[in-house]
């Protein structure tokens, strides 16, 4: 029984981690931090705009880890595997493309600061990076909550400096250096999971 609880504590553990370490790596650059970025600038309230974020980031992986994990239970466990291993593997390929920010839509300028980022991150995160490896890895791993807790927090470790900091840390970080570590975290777990026999 100790055993068992140890185990499913540390996949817990191993969900949590990975998916905090991949989301932080693969939202450097991405096109979410830097409507961060904009936000930051336009609104100049840093605390509505990072709970923005924080409710946005929360309701969109949740969503997103709900699907990865319904894909799971449908699938059988060899298609599941090749279907991860190739999806981390383009998310390697595309974690290296670097994105451009969006432009900002007129009628934000009517909503809060807060209202404003929730609605632009949430409409701007479907279909990003970040959320497809939500799905993956709610895939990979049994516990949804720790999958959304770990891209949630990924996610907040690399937008609420863009917040703060915003342009200062964009000129000290090469950004090409960490699309390049992003993209061999992803080909490693593609890696990984192609040739996992368990």
């Amino acid at each position: 029984m100790f055993v068992v609880d140890r185990l499913a504590t540390e996949e817990i553990l191993e969900a949590f981690l990975v998916s905090a370490g991949i989301v932080v790596l693969a939202e450097m650059g991405d096109k979410t931090q830097l409507l961060a970025l904009v936000l930051a600038a336009r609104y100049r309230r840093p605390v509505p705009v990072i709970l923005g974020i924080f409710a946005a980031t929360l309701a969109n992986h949740a969503l997103a880890a709900w699907l990865g994990a319904e894909v799971a239970g449908v699938l059988g466990r060899d298609a599941l595997r090749w279907i991860l291993g190739l999806s981390f593997l383009g998310m390697a390929a595309w974690t290296l493309v670097p994105d451009t920010p969006e432009k900002e839509k007129p009628q934000s300028a009517r909503l809060g600061a807060f209202a404003a980022t929730l609605i632009a991150f949430f409409l701007v995160e479907m279909g990003d990076k970040t959320q497809i490896a939500t799905v993956a890895l709610a895939a990979r791993y049994v516990s949804i909550a720790a999958v959304v807790a770990g891209t949630t927090l990924g996610m907040m470790l690399a937008d609420v400096p863009a917040v703060y900091f915003g342009e200062r840390i964009l000129r000290r970080v090469p950004a090409k250096t960490v699309r390049r570590v992003a993209a061999a975290s992803f080909a490693l777990l593609g890696a990984l999971a192609l040739f996992d026999p368990n």
